[in-house]
């Protein structure tokens, strides 16, 4: 199998976006620091310090403060430790179309969302009500890893504080793609992960809101690092090339948005000419992410038929051990048995005009030759 980036077009930024020129450098500076970043003497220090300018830019780009910032090692731990560490004697609210890792981090209530995959805010104030008021947490992704939608974030938060609820924020796929802060979102916690904008896989953040979170309960106790908040020698290299992913990422935010918008559009006008309709286009979305659904089309052939192309998309969430289920938001979202017959396509930030070109010329083939099948075998 031939797997030289260049000899196919990758569409699957979602799942992992290609590691920046960047962050590669700033990884491989990281990698030839020897020391532990725990040890007293001037190798560790030396390590130490690498640390915390990783952890002090990471924080700036957020708007939180350098010791909010707990390193982990991807979104998940983000979003379990975040859920974990604050839902002691709380009710959890989840929405119905969030990522795995927050749905099955805690025996939660499931708040839906509409036809256009926006949280229904009505509905989880009516929740927020019951049960006699219990506080709650309430987890909200900022932008689904599936369809691109994007939460109204800052009116479901001080809808949620109103009632005493705390909020966490899933902000894995928006951070690098749509601006946003800790004070701006009006969030109690935050969760991102590097891979997602162009860092390496293995470093992420959860990023909380006023000193309270200091002694978050960890999940791993180690040997006391992260101010006891996580255990384990953090990943130096990793760490250090996700500041510099984030950093450029953001910088470069407003323009990149523009340009994959564009190109999304182009994939989506094409689609829907293929017989195609885009989930979520109602509602606000990410630039770069389309779900195509091709009622009758089981998600999986159309993977197969598109990877011979040269096509490398998804049926949504990269983190179910290779396999091509149903998708959960698009059943939130009221589309059925057809929930099991969209893909993803997410446009890296190195994505070109030619891949784009060669995937609508693919999906439109693909879409003009797979025959329907009977509902429910989706």
């Amino acid at each position: 199998m031939n797997t030289r980036r260049d000899s196919f077009s990758y569409l699957d930024a979602n799942a992992s976006e290609p590691v920046r020129p960047e962050a590669l450098a700033a990884m491989v500076a990281a990698a030839d620091v020897v020391g532990n970043p725990a040890s007293v003497h001037r190798a560790g220090r030396a390590a130490r310090a690498v640390l915390e300018t990783a952890r002090e830019g990471l924080a700036a780009l957020f708007g939180v403060m350098a010791e909010n910032c707990v390193l982990t090692s991807g979104g998940t731990e983000a979003n379990v430790l975040a859920i974990t560490g604050q839902a002691h004697g709380r009710r959890v609210l989840v929405g119905a179309s969030e990522h795995d890792a927050v749905r099955a981090a805690a025996r939660a209530q499931v708040v839906p969302v509409g036809r256009d995959g926006v949280l229904d805010t009505g509905a989880l104030e009516r929740m927020l009500a019951a049960d006699g008021g219990t506080p709650a947490l309430v987890c909200v992704m900022l932008a689904n890893n599936e369809t691109g939608v994007i939460n109204p974030v800052r009116d479901i938060a001080a809808l949620c504080h109103a009632h005493g609820a705390l909020v966490h924020v899933d902000a894995v796929q928006a951070a690098g793609r749509i601006p946003f802060t800790m004070d701006g979102l009006g969030a109690d916690s935050i969760a991102i992960s590097g891979h997602k904008f162009g860092g390496p896989k293995g470093a992420g953040a959860l990023l909380l809101a006023g000193a309270r979170f200091h002694a978050i309960t960890p999940l791993l106790a180690g040997g006391g690092q992260e101010q006891g908040r996580r255990g384990g020698t953090p990943a130096l290299p990793a760490i250090a090339g996700m500041t510099a992913a984030a950093t450029v990422a953001v910088a470069d935010m407003a323009q990149q948005a523009t340009r994959l918008a564009a190109l999304r559009d182009r994939i989506e006008a094409a689609a829907v000419a293929a017989g195609a309709q885009v989930c979520g286009a109602d509602a606000p979305r990410l630039a770069n992410t389309s779900s195509l659904l091709l009622s009758g089309r089981r998600a999986q052939t159309q993977l197969i038929a598109l990877d011979m192309a040269g096509c490398c998309v998804s049926a949504g969430s990269a983190c179910s051990s290779g396999k091509v289920t149903r998708s959960h938001v698009l059943d939130a979202m009221g589309f059925g048995e057809d929930a099991g017959c969209a893909i993803r396509v997410s446009l890296p930030w190195s994505v070109t005009q030619a891949q784009v070109d060669g995937f609508i010329a693919a999906y439109t083939a693909m879409a003009g030759r797979l025959p329907a099948v009977q509902a429910g075998a989706a």
